[in-house]
């Protein structure tokens, strides 16, 4: 693994592969993802962008 960001993509790929099993997740023992909670625009959020046409 080298101590430097990777410059390509081979470098990126030659450093996952050298991380050692004993670091990498068992997917066995990994919880399951949890359910998302809904999102709703609430008024804040609304009057960020309610003059959004006058610039697009």
């Amino acid at each position: 693994m080298s101590a430097t960001e990777p410059n390509s993509m081979d470098e990126l790929i030659a450093d996952c592969a050298a991380i050692p099993a004993s670091l990498t997740a068992d997917p066995t023992t990994l919880p399951l993802p949890r359910a998302a909670a809904r999102w709703e625009v609430d008024d804040a959020c609304l009057a960020q962008v309610v003059d959004l046409d006058e610039y697009v």
